[in-house]
């Protein structure tokens, strides 16, 4: 198991490697926008001289890298924050990013387990159907229409929540307050719905499959009623994929979401994504890249690696 955990990461490693390359060469061929104003414009270049712009890629990467691991640098932000390092400017917005989605995280996974385990112990009956159906439905559909509905219903129709998510000046300064929570709540509504669909869809089966096994059949021959043998055995089984599938959604949280940021203005990671990319301010598009491709990275390592420790019955990279 160590042997296989060593081999994973120095795997993931190599691949942020690669892409982070493959990534920064694409950036640097891309074209810079200067600026009219003359005391600006030369600052910049004075940055862009230091940081090795009029030297060949490789050299320009050599120069990137070590800033990073010398002097943690990732680069200047020229316009979506005014000479601030690209670094600071992505931390900024981590927060609104966490809270929305681990919200939604709190609020996604009980439901969707508990309709899943619904689902599967009504097999075949009126509500397994109807929850599959909205199962299917929900899954299908895009976030991004979720966001427009819950605009739609709960801030033209009902007048219950802001259009909005607050900004820090409404919200007294602070992220953790009730004015930030309440205008949090359509943007967690919105993201809610796929995660519970999903979760709900894998639970099923697997709980499914799991109800069907010749053990439960042992169990209930023992004397075992249908839900002690379900609570008992069935579920602990089918927690086994369930778990890491969890793991991965809550490690995903960190990426937050592109779409639901810029249609609830919240001022996170996945709106600062598109702003990098529309102003052309390419030391934070990479500064984000290399956060994304973190975090999906971890996220699989992770999963692979807690299925040795859910059950130890599984060994990863163990010769048969």
């Amino acid at each position: 198991m160590a042997k296989y955990v060593l081999k994973r990461i120095l795997l993931m490693i190599l691949t942020f490697f690669v892409i982070v390359t493959i990534c920064f060469m694409l950036i640097r061929l891309l074209p810079r926008e200067l600026p009219m104003e003359e005391n600006l414009r030369e600052v910049m270049l004075a940055r862009f001289e230091a940081l090795g712009y009029n030297e060949p890629l490789l050299v320009q990467f050599g120069i990137y890298l070590k800033n990073i691991f010398t002097n943690w640098d990732f680069g200047t932000s020229w316009y979506v924050q005014f000479r601030a390092d690209a670094w600071d400017v992505l931390m900024d917005r981590l927060w609104p990013t966490v809270l929305v989605n681990f919200y939604s995280f709190l609020v996604s996974v009980p439901l969707g387990l508990a309709l899943g385990i619904y689902a599967a112990v009504r097999k075949n009956k009126w509500q397994d159907h109807l929850i599959s159906t909205l199962v299917m439905v929900f899954v299908s559909v895009p976030s991004y229409v979720y966001g427009f509905l819950v605009q739609y219903f709960l801030y033209f129709k009902a007048g219950l929540f802001p259009l909005t998510v607050s900004s820090l000046a409404d919200a007294g300064g602070s992220w953790f307050t009730w004015t930030m929570f309440y205008s949090m709540i359509p943007p967690i509504i919105a993201l809610s719905f796929g995660q519970i669909a999903g979760l709900c869809r894998f639970t099923r089966a697997e709980l499914t499959e799991t109800l069907t096994s010749d053990y439960m059949l042992l169990a209930r021959t023992k004397g075992l009623t249908r839900s002690q043998a379900t609570t008992r055995h069935a579920l602990k089984n089918a927690m086994v994929p369930i778990l890491p599938m969890i793991i991965s959604t809550f490690i995903s949280i960190l990426a937050g979401s592109m779409v639901i940021e810029q249609i609830f203005a919240i001022p996170g990671v996945g709106q600062l994504y598109i702003r990098s990319i529309n102003l052309l301010d390419y030391d934070v598009f990479m500064m984000d890249t290399v956060f994304y491709v973190f975090v999906g990275l971890l996220a699989g390592i992770v999963v692979d690696i807690s299925y040795g420790f859910i059950d130890p019955r599984i060994r990863m990279g163990k010769k048969k």
